[in-house]
């Protein structure tokens, strides 16, 4: 039987993991290599020859800890109590994580290599070179849309009812493989979520603690608060208009350069 103080750690243990990796980016981020939290910060020779990318990956998993993890706690508590009589406890909870935490990776290394593509297409488009303001629009109208959608709120409500999605998830029987999967679909319903906020949290950079904080308790306010369902549309509409904004913006500073 473990005693109190046991079953009392692990939470702000995973609090404390998650104070670290606030300060890993933001003395990271100070450093000569912040550059590599930033995909604009990259040479494309850099990513090419692996060691960029990998460091752009090392900071997204980084920040999936301090951004993502929070977002994620009232499941990982209940699933903490829900284990109290077994003695293997911790280690099903690191599986939980795990899985959950490879899904959001997998889902980083596909916004790396996309964005390595996506670096190789402009740099040989004169237009899109030009027109780099197209992109950044694009990613805010796109996550402004997708709020809207109608897999946004499926995936939403699966997270927003921790108890009933461990309860119909966690069978208990092949204990470990069941928990990694457990913490699989976890952060797949997360990724149907959040994919969007967080591609947009890609584009900006993960050296900016204070777009990562932003985008982090909205996504807490959506999955946790009561109210948080009903802030989807808002925020869906004011991510369109900043994407109208940054087209407007440049279309003001294309004609005030016109002669």
């Amino acid at each position: 039987m473990l005693t109190l103080s046991q079953r009392n750690v692990f939470i702000p243990f995973l609090c404390l993991l998650m104070a670290l990796s606030w300060l890993t980016l933001w003395v990271w981020g100070q450093s000569p290599y912040g550059r590599f939290l930033s995909h604009e910060g990259l040479r494309l020779s850099e990513v090419r020859a692996g060691f960029g990318a990998l460091l752009l990956l090392g900071g997204w998993t980084v920040m999936l800890v301090a951004m993502m993890l929070p977002t994620s706690l009232p499941l990982i508590g209940i699933f903490y109590r829900m284990t109290r009589q077994r003695a293997d406890r911790a280690l099903l909870v690191w599986l939980l994580l795990a899985g959950y935490l490879l899904v959001w990776t997998l889902f980083g290394l596909v916004a790396v290599l996309g964005d390595s593509v996506l670096h190789e297409t402009v740099e040989g488009n004169v237009w899109l070179e030009t027109h780099a303001w197209f992109i950044g629009a694009g990613i805010f109208m796109l996550a402004g849309i997708y709020q809207f959608t109608p897999l946004k709120y499926y995936c939403l409500d699966k997270c927003r009812t921790p108890l009933s999605f461990v309860m119909t998830h966690w069978q208990g029987r092949r204990d470990r493989w069941h928990a990694f999967r457990l913490g699989l679909r976890h952060g797949l319903f997360c990724l149907g979520c959040c994919w969007s906020l967080m591609l947009l949290m890609f584009a900006v950079g993960m050296s900016n603690l204070g777009w990562m904080f932003l985008l982090g308790a909205v996504m807490a306010i959506e999955k946790n608060v009561p109210w948080g369902r009903r802030f989807s549309a808002p925020l869906g509409g004011l991510l369109l208009c900043c994407g109208l904004a940054i087209v407007l913006q440049a279309t003001l500073m294309t004609f005030g350069d016109t002669p």
